[in-house]
């Protein structure tokens, strides 16, 4: 579930490091992304699934492991992430249940993908820069009786303590407001309320839920795969924060700018790696919309 990609299509600049955030989030949240595919309010498990912005993956690779007898047809813009989309499927045997194809879903004409059970859209429609048009889409797409699932984000996650760092408190939500306010020009659908866009595309909405994710990532002396969970949460830190930086590096504030270069210098006994207070906070929230 990626965080800050231009707003014409999700994942349309294929940078390694927006790949590895990607990842990273897939990897982080992989429990919470499994509890909302089996939220779903399903009346057969699906055989047809097409994933929209697919990414690198996360949602493919959940649903493919959640509905075992579903083939997935992922769409995306960026060709490096559905070839690293390929190369797992590939190293994990499941090459021939996955479809890949490269498409700017803001063109007025999508390509076929033929008349899927459940359509899955995680961290994509609010970077559409026509979300009518691509819900009237994905309506005439759908089978009927099939569902749509549109997952989205509260906003990028936080990581450190209200207090941290030391020298700069309440550095990451200043930081948060600026990159917020510089995106609401380019993704004015970001955290919108999806429930009357889906009506208005002729849906049936089913259900709305809220994940709250709060994964504690403290050093202690524990076991070998909390310590890598907690490398882990290091390394998504820093990756999403960097890319913060390349938004708001010319807006921020000179001071909360040093920090920030602080936390990001993995050489430093500051860097945000070495730190043993992370946590992992944000929210998805998810539609579920019919059409009858």
């Amino acid at each position: 579930m990626n965080h800050t990609h231009p707003h014409t299509h999700p994942h349309a600049s294929a940078s390694d490091d927006q790949a590895e955030i990607l990842d990273l989030d897939a990897e982080v949240l992989a429990e919470h992304i499994a509890s909302i595919t089996a939220w779903l309010p399903l009346q057969t498990a699906p055989r047809h699934i097409v994933d929209l912005g697919c990414g690198t993956g996360t949602g493919t690779f959940a649903l493919l492991d959640r509905f075992p007898d579903a083939h997935v047809t992922a769409v995306d813009a960026s060709a490096e992430h559905l070839r690293r989309l390929r190369a797992k499927a590939c190293s994990r045997g499941l090459q021939e249940r996955v479809r890949t194809v490269q498409a700017d879903l803001d063109e007025a004409a999508w390509p076929d993908l033929g008349s899927p059970d459940l359509v899955w859209a995680s961290a994509s429609m609010h970077h559409m820069a026509h979300p009518d048009r691509a819900l009237r889409a994905v309506h005439d797409l759908l089978a009927p009786g099939g569902l749509f699932a549109v997952v989205e984000l509260a906003g990028h996650p936080r990581f450190l303590p209200e207090n941290a760092p030391e020298d700069r408190p309440g550095l990451e939500e200043r930081i948060h407001a600026e990159v917020d306010r510089l995106q609401v020009e380019h993704m004015p659908h970001r955290g919108a309320d999806w429930s009357p866009l889906l009506t208005a595309a002729g849906f049936t909405v089913e259900g709305e839920r809220i994940i709250a994710v709060n994964i504690e990532g403290a050093r202690t002396e524990g076991t070998h795969t909390e310590d890598a969970r907690t490398e882990t949460i290091g390394r998504y830190a820093l990756s999403v924060l960097q890319r913060i930086r390349t938004a708001v590096a010319d807006t921020l504030a000179p001071d909360d700018l040093a920090a920030l270069d602080r936390l990001l210098d993995t050489s430093s006994s500051h860097s945000i790696l070495r730190r043993d207070d992370l946590t992992v906070r944000t929210e998805r929230t998810v539609w579920a919309a019919r059409r009858t």
